[in-house]
């Protein structure tokens, strides 16, 4: 890929991504697979004025190695440094990147229950000091191509050429291979955002989700709810773009207002395992039934990994004819995936759903009825016939979604 695409990619990344503040540090958090590449992220943060960039780097085979070595009680502790560095980030409150590469099936064949009672263990400890940064600070996920993702992707093609395609295939869905990507992403916010206005508008206090494939689920919305896409602000009124692609609006739906079936549409990779053809029931909210035709004990793990993991926390629309969508290519990266087609995501929800959410506690948000949760896991449910309707607390009723795409215009 050339060099000059590359560099407005990471641009980009640095500028409209994370929005990097003058005398801001940034942390990057990478696989070994585009070192180069980081690189440039990492002039470009400099460039935009960044203080001090630390990398940190992992590789998934070594996780694998401790995932099936370590013991239980080691894999899930969380070290004193570890702590330390989290209370550091709480304080300073660093910009981050994540940049996405890793193999979709890395994990597979790993103690799947161990791995899920360590990461819980991880969490109890990890996830206050996250709560302290939510809407604090800016993050963007990204991603670049690694040799065994990208031969996941094109199985047929030599590993340099299958990486050279992915390239492209990232470049192309992030808006980043032809023109000006800043410009580009300047102009896909005011589409998103004017979508979100009309949303917003019409006072929905439910979706109703119907398709051939079996899908039929009701989900209630919280009533100060609000759709948004795109560009987020932090508290402080940064704006940065968490998401690079992203072509969803999403709101956070009310915790324990969920009934009915939803079937998949898209495998999705968790913890580096797949989980494929699947289907999750709902009753008063809550996960009652999960069938999988691949991965299923890993799906139950999932939704039982806290009180609030059964729960969902995010409802997001994505038109069956996205520009994702249209290249044809399952990409196993949920990042991707999830804007091809429309999603619910699993766990914890998004405070700043919620109108002048800065003016209330967390507290206060989770009892407006946003879920809570350690995690917050997307999987893909739209298809070419997916309907969805959205209904008011008078009983108007308004087509939000025909045949897989927006029912309305902007």
């Amino acid at each position: 890929m050339q060099k000059t695409v590359l560099k407005n990619y990471a641009k980009l990344i640095a500028r409209m991504g994370l929005n990097v503040q003058r005398g801001q540090e940034v942390v990057v958090v990478a696989e070994l697979d585009q070192p180069e590449f980081v690189a440039y992220c990492v002039e470009e943060c400099y460039r935009a004025g960044a203080s001090k960039v630390r990398v940190e780097w992992s590789h998934q085979p070594i996780t694998r190695l401790g995932a099936q070595y370590k013991s239980e009680e080691t894999l899930g502790k969380v070290c004193g440094w570890q702590e330390e560095k989290l209370r550091m980030q709480v304080r300073e409150l660093p910009a981050r990147l994540y940049l996405e590469s890793e193999d979709p099936d890395g994990l597979n064949g790993i103690d799947a229950e161990k791995y899920a009672r360590a990461m819980q263990a991880r969490q109890k400890v990890i996830k206050p000091y996250r709560d302290k940064m939510e809407n604090k600070y800016q993050w963007c996920i990204a991603a670049v191509p690694g040799k065994k993702w990208a031969h996941k992707v094109f199985p047929k093609m030599p590993i340099s050429a299958a990486e050279e395609k992915l390239w492209r295939a990232i470049l192309t869905s992030s808006r980043a291979y032809e023109g000006n990507p800043i410009a580009n992403w300047q102009e896909h916010n005011k589409t998103l955002k004017a979508r979100c206005a009309y949303l917003n508008g019409l006072g929905l206090t439910a979706l109703e989700y119907s398709s051939s494939n079996g899908t039929h689920l009701r989900v209630g919305l919280i009533r100060e709810g609000i759709f948004t896409a795109g560009s987020e602000n932090t508290i402080a009124g940064v704006e940065f773009n968490p998401n690079i692609p992203s072509e969803e609006c999403f709101t956070s739906p009310k915790r324990g207002e969920a009934e009915g079936i939803v079937y998949s549409t898209k495998p999705l990779s968790y913890q580096g395992q797949l989980i494929r053809n699947f289907s999750i029931e709902f009753s008063d909210g809550k996960v009652t039934q999960t069938h999988a035709a691949q991965g299923g004990a890993v799906l139950k793990k999932m939704v039982a990994m806290d009180e609030g993991a059964g729960y969902l926390g995010e409802c997001a629309l994505v038109p069956y004819r996205s520009p994702i969508s249209d290249t044809g290519i399952l990409f196993y990266n949920t990042l991707f995936d999830e804007n091809a087609a429309c999603h619910l995501a699993l766990g914890r929800g998004f405070t700043n759903c919620i109108q002048n959410f800065e003016q209330f506690s967390e507290e206060e948000l989770h009892a407006k009825g946003v879920n809570d949760s350690m995690i917050h896991v997307d999987f893909m449910i739209g298809n070419e016939d997916l309907k969805i309707t959205g209904i008011t607390d008078t009983g108007a009723r308004y087509p939000i979604f025909e045949e897989g795409n927006w029912a309305f215009r902007v």
